[in-house]
């Protein structure tokens, strides 16, 4: 139950940031890779803090190489890639695109740590994929000002996120469970932080710090208090003790999060289509759970 609540906790963080994040980058005060930066820079220096207060583990230079990896699959690459994919895409493709993260991790899983694809395993996929799939297709809006049309090199992004990700979850279990979560997270933090920093060294040095109003410091608060340091610390814990599979279907609570967030504010209705869907993914998502896949 704790790795349930967990990820389901880090994915409804994720679901919020989603609009936060097209918030910031709307302003065009900071690029993407400052974003990142932003990000990476403050939830390494909170997690190498809290880990001062922790026993200490040491972690062998072999393993150390694998952390970078995971480094820049599950962060540096994946968020790069979606930050970037923001401006060529419409929120409708990226919801839909963003859903076949579940489908890709399924497959990695399989070659990667032999976790075996059943049929309750695909059909639960496939049951919460067509799920989300009526759900977006019956939510979401263009608004006008944003992208009116999805260009390719979008779509490209879009599915480099995805893989990105799922080779994240499908990969590194066996990693992540080797070591607490501030021990394995502060390392993910550090090198993802020294691939970004460099990279994006000029725009950091002439910030238009004069410029960014207190919403934006707060947004930008979220994003790294929330949806970096506490939704990675979440995960984590997920990982550990649920399958990939599993982990990666909690993807489909970001679109929830934008349906219920939609209709709070008035910019949507209930109606049969959404519940329809909301229950096809509640549903995959359970047979998923309880398919015969090995744990271990």
């Amino acid at each position: 139950m704790i790795g349930h609540l967990s990820v389901l906790g880090a994915y409804t963080i994720f679901g919020f940031n989603i609009i936060i994040c097209k918030e910031l980058t709307n302003t065009h005060l900071v690029s993407s890779l400052g974003l990142f930066c932003f990000r990476s820079l403050g939830a390494c220096l909170l997690f190498w803090l809290i880990s001062f207060f922790l026993p200490k583990e040491k972690v062998p230079f072999k393993d150390l190489c694998g952390i970078f990896v995971a480094s820049m699959l599950g962060f540096f690459l994946t968020q790069l890639a979606y930050l970037e994919s923001s401006k060529f895409t419409t929120p409708l493709d990226t919801s839909i695109i963003t859903s076949t993260t579940p489908i890709f991790t399924m497959f990695v899983a399989a070659v990667a740590l032999k976790e075996p694809i059943t049929w309750k395993k695909a059909g639960g996929v496939t049951l919460s994929f067509i799920g989300v799939i009526l759900l977006v297709l019956n939510t979401i809006s263009v608004h006008s000002g944003g992208v009116s049309e999805t260009r390719p090199i979008g779509i490209l992004l879009m599915i480099g996120n995805c893989l990105f990700f799922a080779s994240y979850l499908g990969i590194f279990r066996p990693l992540i469970s080797k070591y607490h979560v501030v021990t394995f997270m502060k390392w993910i933090f550090l090198f993802s932080t020294i691939v970004a920093i460099p990279l994006d060294i000029k725009e950091l040095t002439h910030l238009p710090f004069a410029e960014m109003s207190t919403s934006y410091w707060l947004q930008l608060g979220y994003i790294i208090l929330f949806a970096t340091f506490i939704a990675y610390f979440l995960l984590p814990i997920g990982q550990k003790q649920l399958r990939p599979t599993v982990v990666s279907l909690y993807t489909y609570v970001q679109p929830l999060i934008g349906m219920i967030t939609s209709i709070v504010l008035g910019m949507d209705r209930l109606n049969w289509q959404k519940i329809l869907a909301a229950i096809m993914v509640f549903t995959g998502a359970f047979l998923v759970n309880k398919s015969r896949a090995r744990e271990k």
